[in-house]
């Protein structure tokens, strides 16, 4: 059974970067297209940035231009590169296949865009 482990939040001003990191144990993903979502106090978890398993990218409109999704198949991983980062980005952000069929659940990573 595949485990999702995300990393790499914190506290940024806006304006800034952060680079999350989703490892992969217990199966491979190289197969599954894998997203980023996220999850803001009192709204619903959204899905802003999916990776096919051939590499292809799909970007929100709230997001694109300012985040790049990536994937490091040889590490099992994916990524998330976010820049240009506004207060709205503040949320925690999970990792996960958009497939109907999902993964369990990690405990996602905390992002706060604050100055």
């Amino acid at each position: 059974q595949v485990q999702l482990v995300e990393s790499g939040g914190g506290l940024v001003q806006p304006g800034g970067s952060l680079r999350l990191s989703c490892a992969a144990s217990g199966g491979i993903i190289s197969v599954n297209a894998m997203g980023w979502y996220r999850q803001a106090p009192g709204e619903q978890r959204e899905l802003v940035a999916w990776i096919t398993s051939g590499g292809g990218t799909y970007y929100v409109a709230s997001v694109k231009g300012r985040f790049t999704i990536s994937r490091d198949n040889t590490k099992n991983a994916v990524y998330l590169q976010m820049n240009s980062l506004k207060p709205e980005d503040t949320a925690v952000y999970y990792c996960n296949t958009p497939a109907a069929i999902k993964f369990a659940w990690g405990q996602g990573t905390q992002v706060t865009v604050s100055s």
